[in-house]
């Protein structure tokens, strides 16, 4: 079973290296007013930092310092690349080996050809939301989109001006680093797209997201059930084996795995990788639509988790305020001002 230690040793590491990533958060955003739980965060990483400083070489630290900040705060299309080249590899697996072997135990049609029409509905959005005009903040426009949302004065007090557009922002914006500009209803910058996510593309990027999220548990789906039919047909779980001291035993989970991923590696492996995405963007496609359905934006969210229950240096007296989001106006209010953005903004894309 030693490919099954390693595996699981392999599994370890990525899920600790993505627990670090998440406790560390982005030095760029800071503000005083941070939570307890943030500041007990930043010191983690910071430390976790200080010891692997000792053990990396500094060369080595400066070429990577560079090529992070190359990959995440410029605009580059090396993610869309390797986006591309995923989903070519799981439809080329797919194709070459799973839909042969599900067509002869005869699967249903239909079925097999779900993934196509998810990924054919997937690139769609994929194009539109990486072309669209996230809703870019400029002097023609500026006048109209200060009127479109109310200033809340706790996540976006008035009279804030961008220093490197020279404007004043309007409620709900933001300046991106990677874009050069203000995006007006700024959520993030997604380097999957290429491109920011703002008030004229967010129902593109949840478009994206759910066909996305929908396409990698078709095939998660219709792989699993590929394996599962492969051991009822070939009766393995009701076999024997010989283990290593020479002793006949029943075959066991661990044993079975092990003689799927020996039979079919390339199809197990791909399995496990689809079944883990599936699982984060299931996880990231609900929080997206928590976000919608109270209309928030991510960098929203994470402002008022900041200013929630915090010390607002602002405040006369230094007295504790409560966020509270002035911007939701109910469930189908909310979906339809993403889907349906505000008409300055329509009349903004069809001049």
């Amino acid at each position: 079973m030693d490919f099954l230690t390693l595996f699981s040793v392999y599994l370890c590491f990525l899920l600790a290296a993505a627990a670090l990533l998440c406790a560390c958060p982005g030095s760029r955003g800071g503000s005083p007013a941070g939570t307890a739980g943030q500041a007990a965060q930043i010191t983690l990483c910071f430390h976790v930092l200080q010891v692997l400083s000792f053990v990396i070489p500094t060369q080595l630290q400066r070429v990577t310092h560079r090529v992070l900040h190359r990959l995440f705060h410029t605009r580059s299309r090396l993610f869309v690349v390797l986006h591309v080249a995923l989903q070519a590899a799981v439809f080329g697996e797919y194709t070459w080996e799973v839909l042969v072997y599900c067509w002869e135990l005869q699967f249903h049609l239909l079925v097999l050809l779900l993934p196509y029409l998810l990924l054919a509905g997937n690139m769609g959005c994929f194009l539109l939301c990486s072309r669209a005009d996230p809703g870019i903040i400029t002097k023609s426009n500026h006048a109209s989109l200060v009127k479109v949302y109310a200033y809340d004065d706790v996540l976006f007090p008035k009279g804030i001006v961008c220093p490197t557009c020279n404007m004043e922002k309007p409620a709900r914006s933001k300046h991106c680093s990677v874009c050069g500009a203000c995006v007006h209803r700024f959520d993030h910058h997604c380097v999957w797209v290429n491109n920011c996510i703002g008030a004229s593309n967010t129902k593109y990027f949840f478009l994206y997201l759910l066909t996305l999220t929908a396409t990698a548990a078709a095939v998660t789906a219709i792989t699993a059930a590929l394996l599962v039919q492969v051991v009822l047909l070939s009766d393995l779980m009701r076999g024997t084996y010989i283990d290593d001291q020479g002793r006949e035993r029943a075959v066991q989970i661990p044993f079975l795995v092990q003689h799927l991923f020996l039979t079919f590696p390339r199809i197990v492996f791909m399995l496990g990788f689809v079944a883990l995405l599936t699982l984060v963007l299931g996880v990231y496609c609900c929080f997206n639509l928590y976000l919608a359905l109270t209309n928030q934006t991510s960098n929203e969210w994470c402002k008022s988790r900041r200013y929630g229950c915090s010390r607002l240096p602002l405040q006369p007296h230094h007295r504790r305020v409560v966020y509270k989001n002035i911007y939701s106006k109910g469930v189908w209010m909310n979906l339809k001002e993403i889907f349906k953005p505000p008409p300055v903004l329509e009349r903004k894309k069809k001049a």
